[in-house]
């Protein structure tokens, strides 16, 4: 069963070069805030994943095309609803997010979550 997504998860992004930590804005699950797969997505609940080595990404593709080599720029991500979430268990009518949820980058970078930041709270 996939675990319940919380403050405190760690993610990773195809194009990133380092994990971020994720912050839920939703109710408190195991001590930690859980998440919404609609709600959680702004930069206050992913920060960046350090560089952006996305060439969808018009700064990466800039000093990349200036250098005549890949140039990572700082990560912004802009990102779309998490998916597909539990098919079960909301949060304020929202499906809840799930360690087997992702959601997708603008700049093609595909978001996933390595540790649900706990691991007593499962939703299905």
């Amino acid at each position: 069963m996939p675990n319940q997504v919380c403050t405190g998860a760690a993610l990773q992004c195809s194009f990133g070069t380092a994990p971020s930590t994720f912050a839920a804005s939703g109710v408190e699950v195991d001590a930690t805030a859980a998440a919404g797969v609609v709600t959680d997505v702004a930069a206050s609940n992913v920060p960046p994943f350090a560089m952006c080595t996305s060439l969808a990404n018009p700064q990466v593709a800039s000093a990349t095309s200036a250098a005549g080599t890949l140039t990572p720029q700082p990560c912004v991500p802009v990102l779309q609803s998490w998916s597909p979430g539990s098919s079960k268990v909301t949060i304020g009518n929202v499906a809840a997010l799930d360690d087997s949820s992702q959601c997708s980058c603008s700049w093609g970078g595909v978001v996933t979550v390595s540790s649900a930041g706990q691991t007593s709270v499962t939703v299905t």
